[in-house]
């Protein structure tokens, strides 16, 4: 279902029913490139069977919800120079606008208050979600995400090369087998997905959308967003950050970090859990996010 936040098309999916009345609100928001889909059924039921309403969405620039190509593609490349140079780095929108989306979607569903809760860059909006409307926000969990302060370890050079690397080919079979790969490399090696079902999910996903030129720009917003690490200390609400200790892209180190810079933030990390969400990771996350959720 499409609505209009932050004045632009969002896509979004709503466990909402009649029955639904009363129920908190989980706002669950997605990382780099990756559709509302991507969210596993048995974490989305999960969350339903624990007594929680679930709102998900297509982020700006991918899926079914607006796209930005008007801005053009940014040189990441260049921009990734810049940054490691300290000079600043100009993206066609920011994170900042990218929370803004969020609390836009709050505000079309009439939601006045959700715990929020996101992965990877989804964990950097959640996070300056968390900044800009504490007064909306009941709790914030961070996943498999970073605080962006410079100096954090980076993700391995084979990561890097399959991520800023491009398909071999032309066409959705090739756009599938070069997901597959990263997906491939950035896994997790204590909860391995069967290959069967990762290509499936990939395919229904590439078939959904395809669109690298947003996650280039949602890429660019990534690297530009360089002053949310100090800004930390002012987010006032209960936090938990998950981080799996095997991670290849957005290292440990960096969950870390966050949850050292958010006053009495919980820090949970998970032996063997890559950057990705396989059923056994689902379930350790279910463990430790349902209590979370349910504090007073």
């Amino acid at each position: 279902m499409k609505i209009k936040a932050n004045h632009i098309d969002i896509e979004i999916e709503d466990t909402h029913t009649g029955d639904a009345t009363g129920r908190p609100v989980v706002l669950l928001i997605m990382g780099l490139g990756m559709q509302l889909i991507a969210w596993p059924p048995a974490m989305v039921q999960g969350l339903v069977d624990a007594g929680f309403r679930v709102v998900r969405f297509d982020n700006r620039d991918i899926g079914l919800s607006r796209h930005f190509d008007a801005l053009g593609v940014p040189n990441l490349l260049w921009m990734g120079l810049k940054y490691r140079l300290g000079l600043r780095v100009a993206p066609p929108y920011s994170l900042q606008d990218m929370a803004e989306d969020a609390l836009g979607v709050l505000d079309a569903l009439q939601i006045n208050k959700a715990h929020v809760v996101g992965v990877s860059m989804g964990g950097m909006i959640a996070q300056r979600l968390a900044l800009l409307a504490p007064q909306r926000v009941l709790s914030l969990t961070s996943i498999m995400s970073s605080s962006g302060a410079r100096g954090l370890p980076a993700a391995r050079p084979e990561v890097m090369r399959v991520l800023l690397g491009r398909p071999s080919g032309k066409g959705m079979q090739a756009a599938i087998e070069h997901s597959v790969r990263l997906f491939k490399v950035i896994g997790s090696p204590g909860f391995q997905m069967d290959d069967a079902d990762l290509r499936q999910r990939v395919t229904e996903a590439t078939g959904r959308n395809h669109h690298p030129q947003g996650i280039a720009r949602q890429m660019a917003a990534i690297v530009a967003d360089d002053t949310r690490a100090a800004a930390l200390a002012k987010v006032s609400v209960p936090t938990l950050v998950v981080h799996g200790k095997a991670d290849p892209l957005v290292p440990f180190a960096c969950g870390e970090d966050t949850a050292r810079r958010i006053p009495g933030a919980r820090m949970a990390g998970i032996e063997g859990m890559g950057h990705d969400l396989p059923p056994g990771v689902v379930e350790r996350l279910l463990a430790l996010l349902i209590p979370h959720l349910k504090q007073e």
